[in-house]
């Protein structure tokens, strides 16, 4: 394929991704399975270029006036590419595959700088998060969003503690010629760069158990948690399993019978509301030689009664807006609705409390969300503690006293948290997801 031709490609999947809800991901890889002659480096191209739009949407919108992809895509050579107009007017000359050439307001608008933009469109966030962003990060606000929206993520990894340490899962990861880095906060984590993410799947570390797919974030959650042999922990909300899987490894006794097995007294039970996410999970808990309890949920948290006040840890990773993951689906910055967040919240704040019944006196109970809104985060957890006062805020700088952390995350998790229970991560703060977790201890 020409230049001029993959521009007309990613204008294609720019359209089909505002009709519909699918990741961007997937979109581009449905188009890739549909046009056949396409090559890798056609596709990596027309890849980049979907991902560039999208971090850049709120700013090329206000440049031309327009939403499609055609727009997006023209707004993008001068905005991104910083092109001259005779060299868009050259990618744009109907020939071929490529894009018709431009009218005279499309020239118009790429000849010239772009009117002055009020500030969320500068950030390249939607207006109505802007001003929970203020509310949260203060005058860092705007570096806040410019690192949530505007930057890729790394592919991390975390080591499987079952399958052996962490200096051999990186001498297996370079058997595939894969120079990974330790993150910083994380004990078990490994980074690489993004660009090799599409090809996890063919790592033999990944294939063979030895590493999960995990975000440093997640991973630092699941170590405050504090899962350990011979709990009952439930992983609430437990998705595609990546919590449970770290939970899992986390709770094997060094003396116990093998790898995978739990300690005397051990029991860890995943539940979720989706059957689908469920079933996904077995293939997951096998390779990792992780054994779990998966139960459904009914709507209204049917499915529990047993476990009433008999739980040593509750993982409560809620449903919620995603907003900490927009550097890797930043299409989710400019669908979010400012009705979705406030459902959300609401239903966060009953999945909360319906979870907290199954811990026990003495228990833990973890709250956590992929989000950066504090409406998602610090309110629920706030309006959860004074509802239930027979949970007391479990302090983050106490969590952190764990061999899953190093010794740089005790310092700057406990800065962050500033002495509470309640800790935010953020790609600016932490160089992770945006990541919310708080952590509360059952006294009665």
């Amino acid at each position: 394929m020409t230049p001029a031709a993959r521009l007309s490609a990613a204008a294609e999947v720019l359209d089909q991704l505002a009709t519909g809800r699918l990741p961007a991901d997937d979109v581009l890889r449905a188009w890739g399975k549909a046009h056949r002659y396409a090559g890798s480096k056609d596709r990596r191209a027309i890849n980049e270029r979907v991902f560039a739009v999208l971090r850049a949407r709120p700013r090329l919108v206000w440049r031309m006036g327009e939403e499609g992809g055609r727009a997006l895509v023209l707004a993008s050579l001068a905005d991104v590419d910083h092109l001259s107009i005779e060299e868009i007017e050259a990618l744009a000359s109907g020939e071929g595959h490529a894009l018709s050439p431009l009218s005279g307001d499309e020239r118009a608008r790429l000849g010239q700088p772009p009117p002055d933009a009020p500030d969320w469109v500068q950030a390249g966030a939607p207006a109505f998060v802007t001003e929970m962003l203020k509310a949260r990060f203060g005058d860092d606000w705007m570096q806040e969003a410019a690192t949530l929206i505007g930057t890729r993520a790394p592919l991390d990894l975390r080591v499987n503690s079952l399958r052996g340490s962490v200096d051999q899962a990186i001498n297996l990861l370079k058997v595939d010629e894969l120079k990974p880095t330790r993150t910083p906060f994380s004990a078990l984590g490994l980074r690489l760069p993004p660009e090799l993410a599409p090809d996890v799947q063919r790592m033999r570390a990944f294939s063979s158990g030895w590493v999960e797919v995990q975000d440093e974030a997640s991973q630092i959650a699941a170590a405050l948690a504090g899962a350990r042999p011979d709990f009952i922990v439930i992983d609430y909300c437990a998705g595609g399993g990546g919590k449970t899987l770290a939970l899992g490894a986390a709770m094997r006794a060094t003396n116990g019978p093998g790898f995978g097995e739990l300690g005397s007294g051990s029991r860890l039970i995943a539940c979720d509301v989706s059957g689908k996410r469920l079933d996904a999970m077995a293939s997951r808990l096998e390779r990792a030689d992780v054994a779990a309890e998966v139960r459904r949920l009914g709507p209204n948290g049917e499915g529990m009664e047993d476990l009433v006040a008999t739980a040593d840890l509750v993982f409560v990773d809620a449903p919620c807006s995603g907003s900490g993951t927009w550097r890797r689906h930043p299409e989710g910055a400019w669908r979010l609705t400012e009705e979705t967040v406030k459902r959300l919240s609401e239903l966060q704040a009953v999945i909360l409390a319906r979870a907290s019944r199954l811990v026990r006196p003495g228990g833990r109970l973890a709250y956590a969300t992929c989000s950066v809104l504090p409406v998602e985060n610090d309110d629920v957890a706030i309006a959860f503690a004074a509802a239930h006062p027979d949970f007391k805020p479990l302090p983050i700088e106490q969590a952190a006293q764990t061999a899953a952390l190093t010794d740089h995350a005790r310092a700057r998790l406990g800065q962050l948290a500033q002495g509470g229970h309640m800790l935010q991560m953020t790609p600016n703060r932490t160089g992770t997801d945006g990541f919310f977790l708080a952590l509360f201890e059952r006294t009665a």
